[in-house]
């Protein structure tokens, strides 16, 4: 009887061990498998602008300079039902930390801009600044792509050592008053401007308007190539 129990209790044994390995095969492998799948096939929504703060002003973003007069000139708005971030006479660039993004498995970045009105001496509407790495100091690897009102679009201008790299996206005064949307590979471009790959995670974004501009920003997303 004590051999036939000790028999059934190692067959038990090994019986639940296998069952463990199996189970730990199938997560390790098939569930990186759905996440992967996941990751490379969806799109995601950095910012959607749906969640301002008591001020009206995006939730977790700072501004460059202060955050208390950056509410003065940042402000979430809603227009038939979609929320997007307006700027209006900014002297500071906004940003956010908080986003979750690989840039090597999204690197298509899209965006939508709407510009109201501009003064007559701007050469910055607004800018998206892409912030896919640090330096040997800790400081954010930027690329700056400009709407700008006087350069030719396709124009670049290496950065400096504090100075992001300049890409102009979008060139002239018009439209007013009309969305327009942008599709930029940051991925590859960041390989060639800057000449090394981008950190396996993105280190934030920031929005501009420039002075003597009303424009809006829509949602932020990020693609699969």
């Amino acid at each position: 009887m004590t051999i036939a129990w000790n028999q059934t209790r190692r067959l038990r044994n090994v019986t639940m061990m296998a069952v463990f390995f199996v189970f730990g095969i199938v997560c390790l492998f098939g569930g990186e498998s759905a996440v992967g799948q996941d990751s490379d096939q969806s799109s995601r929504i950095l910012e959607d602008f749906n969640h301002p703060d008591q001020d009206g002003f995006p939730e977790e973003w700072e501004g460059s300079r202060s955050t208390v007069t950056a509410k003065e000139a940042y402000a979430v708005n809603k227009e038939n039902g979609r929320a997007f971030l307006k700027g209006k006479a900014a002297n500071q660039r906004v940003f956010t930390r908080n986003i979750v993004w690989n840039p090597k498995m999204h690197p298509l970045l899209t965006w939508r801009w709407r510009v109201h009105s501009i003064s007559d001496n701007t050469e910055i509407i607004a800018a998206i600044f892409v912030n896919l790495d640090v330096d040997f100091l800790g400081i954010p690897i930027s690329t700056k792509y400009v709407w700008s009102a006087t350069k030719s679009k396709g124009t670049i201008s290496d950065g400096g050592f504090f100075r992001p790299a300049e890409v102009v996206v979008r060139s002239g005064r018009q439209p007013l008053g009309e969305w327009v949307e942008e599709e930029i590979n940051v991925y590859e471009e960041f390989k060639e401007i800057h000449h090394h790959e981008p950190a396996d995670h993105a280190w934030g974004i920031s929005l501009q308007s420039g002075p003597g501009v009303e424009i809006d920003f829509g949602p932020l997303e990020v693609h699969p190539q």
